[in-house]
């Protein structure tokens, strides 16, 4: 929103430009926009290279059963922490 800068027009300013292309704040010329067909405002200028990434992802089984592989061990870290603080709490330790 720092950007955007509601109610303060007159304090926008780009951070595109030909020389930072990957810059997302842009203003167009009015004349830009309704040369484009359908008056499109369409940011087809902003690059999401995580799209491009998801061409090569492995197949969704394989996908889940890591999923599933990280969610057992984080539930393991967390079991293990309750263990440890259920021990503090019977043996009176508030330290860290």
């Amino acid at each position: 929103m720092t950007r955007y800068k509601p109610g303060e027009l007159h304090k926008r300013r780009s951070t595109w430009s030909e020389k930072n292309p990957t810059g997302q704040w842009r203003a167009y010329e009015y004349a830009e926009l309704i040369a484009r067909d359908k008056c499109s405002l369409d940011v087809f200028w902003l690059n999401d290279e995580s799209l491009e990434a998801s061409e090569n992802l492995p197949a969704p089984d394989v996908i889940a059963g890591e999923i599933v592989e990280d969610l057992r061990a984080a539930l393991e870290q967390f079991e293990a922490v309750e263990a440890d603080l259920r021990a503090r709490a019977s043996t009176g330790s508030t330290s860290r």
